[in-house]
């Protein structure tokens, strides 16, 4: 694709016009955050820490680089989930850790994930994320991955304020495992004999170890004894995976205005997930042949069929109780922790997981 020259921003706009710029952007992220939180109860006891977040992100991202400020507004006004800091913030609670340091590291796993978001949408070529064009089709590709490496580099800044060197690890080997995951992606695309159990390790290690750093991060914080960190940990990572498997069902299930991105991407980039992966098991000969090609090829022309036959064969319900072990897995994982009503809201998310759609 070819590169897209940005609009410059204003002449002489100074650096704390670029700040309140970015902190309206932040602001209206926040008002898309508290529409999905009236739906969602699990997320309103930590509204007012978001918030907090929200300015941080928005001190963060500030640079005397036009372009870098320019993509980071475009990126904070598009909302998103915000489910990895929000999943730090609720193991803070849970483990009555008030420390501002809390506000500083949300931010930090926020801004990994909006990396990895701005890398994978030109590795994927995606043209819509979140209902918007993505940052790659509106300002091309370089810009994209430049801004996606400036804010790694930010996010490694920011870690250093924490001074611990077990929260820098976990994030640094966090931040590692997922690249490793996105190559093992590139890798079995178009692949139709992907199994279940590589399936796995690659969602595992591209989309649930950031969940899982994320609160095992809220755990450390909280001086938490092993038991309760590893409870943590296999809370993220268990939403996580259950996060992920119930994301591939709706690329053959949701409702593109809804998901806020096209429908049979994943299908278009040749991504072996769950949903294929059972429908190929359960299928006929004829059916399992239809889909191994359409893997193969990426011809979305074949999408009606791929899904009439994923639905025929039961494999969304395959999938969807796959994501739901998963969030039994996170439940269980969090009655560990103390009662209280943050650990409540976190059995909450993950129960609630399973009725996303977007």
């Amino acid at each position: 694709m070819a590169s897209k020259s940005p609009e410059r921003p204003p002449r002489g706009e100074t650096k704390a016009a670029r700040r309140l710029s970015i902190i309206r952007a932040s602001n209206r992220a926040i008002v898309l955050h508290a529409t999905h939180t009236n739906k969602s109860n699990s997320m309103a006891i930590i509204a007012q820490d978001m918030r907090e977040v929200d300015l941080v992100i928005a001190q963060r991202l500030d640079s005397g680089v036009p372009l870098v400020g320019q993509v980071s507004r475009y990126i904070i006004s598009a909302g998103g989930k915000r489910l990895r800091p929000a999943l730090l913030l609720l193991i803070c609670g849970a483990l009555d850790f008030k420390g501002t340091q809390r506000f500083n590291l949300a931010a930090v796993v926020e801004f990994i994930h909006t990396a990895t978001l701005l890398h994978d949408d030109v590795v994927d070529d995606s043209s819509l994320r979140r209902g918007n064009a993505t940052a790659n089709e509106t300002f091309g590709n370089p810009a994209s991955v430049l801004v996606g490496d400036f804010l790694y580099s930010r996010a490694f800044q920011m870690m250093v304020d924490a001074q611990s060197m077990r929260i820098m690890a976990v994030l640094a080997d966090a931040t590692n495992i997922i690249a490793e995951g996105e190559v093992m992606q590139l890798m079995n695309m178009h692949n139709a004999a992907l199994d279940e159990t590589g399936y796995l390790q690659v969602i595992r290690s591209k989309t649930a170890k950031l969940f899982e750093a994320s609160a095992r991060v809220g755990g450390i914080l909280a001086n938490a004894n092993p038991e309760i960190e590893t409870a943590c940990a296999n809370y993220g990572q268990a939403l996580g995976t259950a996060f992920q498997v119930i994301d591939d069902v709706l690329d053959y299930t949701g409702d593109a205005a809804v998901m806020g991105k096209n429908l049979g991407d994943d299908l278009r980039e040749g991504k072996t997930t769950l949903p294929l992966i059972a429908a190929m098991q359960r299928g006929n000969a004829s059916e399992r042949e239809l889909i191994r090609g359409a893997i193969e090829t990426g011809k979305l022309e074949l999408i009606d069929q791929v899904v009439a036959i994923v639905q025929a064969t039961g494999a969304l319900e395959v999938a969807r109780q796959a994501a739901a072990a998963e969030a039994r897995r996170a439940i269980s994982a969090a009655g560990q922790l103390p009662d209280n009503a943050h650990r409540q809201c976190l059995i909450q998310l993950a129960a609630q997981l399973l009725e996303r759609q977007s």
